[in-house]
C-alpha cells in the first residue's frame, strides 16, 4: 500500500488473515477467525498447524494497516490524511472515525478505478487543498467526501 499498489496490497492482505485459511480448519486446529502467534512451515512435520492463538500483536498491526495504510485514514501531527490505496476494482467505501475529540463520517469514491490517488477532498462542502484535512478545519462532526483520481 505505501508503494501504491492497492490491488497487490489487497492481495497479500487476503492472504495473510485468517479467513484465507478456512478450507484448511483442520489442519489450522485454532479458531478460524483468530490471528495467531505462529504457524509452522513447510519443513516441520506439521505444516500448517498454527499455535498461541490470541497471543499475538499482529492482530493490532493488521488493523493499523488496514485503517491507515489500505483505508488511508491517517493521523499525523498537522491534521487527519485520506490517503487510500485500495484496489480498482472497489468503488469505494465509507468509514466513522474519531481524531482528537471529533467524528469524521468519510465517504469515499473511486470512479475512475485506480489504485490510489485523491482528486478532490471536501469537509462539510468545503474544499480542502491535497489530502490532508488541517486541525482548524475540524469542527465536532465532520462529513468528508473524497474522489480518487
Amino acid at each position: 500500500a505505501m508503494l501504491g499498489h492497492g490491488d497487490q496490497a489487497y492481495a497479500y492482505l487476503r492472504a495473510y488473515l485468517p479467513a484465507a485459511y478456512n478450507d484448511r480448519a483442520e489442519i489450522r486446529e485454532i479458531e478460524p477467525y483468530v490471528v495467531c502467534q505462529s504457524t509452522h512451515g513447510k519443513s516441520s512435520p506439521k505444516h500448517g498447524v498454527s499455535r498461541l492463538p490470541w497471543l499475538s500483536g499482529s492482530a493490532t498491526w493488521t488493523v493499523f494497516a488496514i485503517s491507515q495504510y489500505i483505508l488511508g485514514i491517517r493521523p499525523e501531527y498537522d491534521g487527519l490524511r485520506i490517503d487510500p490505496c485500495i484496489p480498482s476494482d472497489w468503488k469505494g467505501f465509507t468509514a466513522r472515525r474519531r481524531f482528537r475529540g471529533k467524528m469524521f463520517e468519510i465517504t469515499v469514491v473511486n470512479p475512475d478505478h485506480v489504485e490510489k490517488g485523491v482528486k478532490s477532498l471536501t469537509v462539510r462542502g468545503e474544499a480542502m487543498e491535497g489530502n490532508l484535512i488541517p486541525e482548524s478545519a475540524m469542527k465536532e462532526t465532520n462529513v468528508v467526501q473524497v474522489v480518487m483520481g
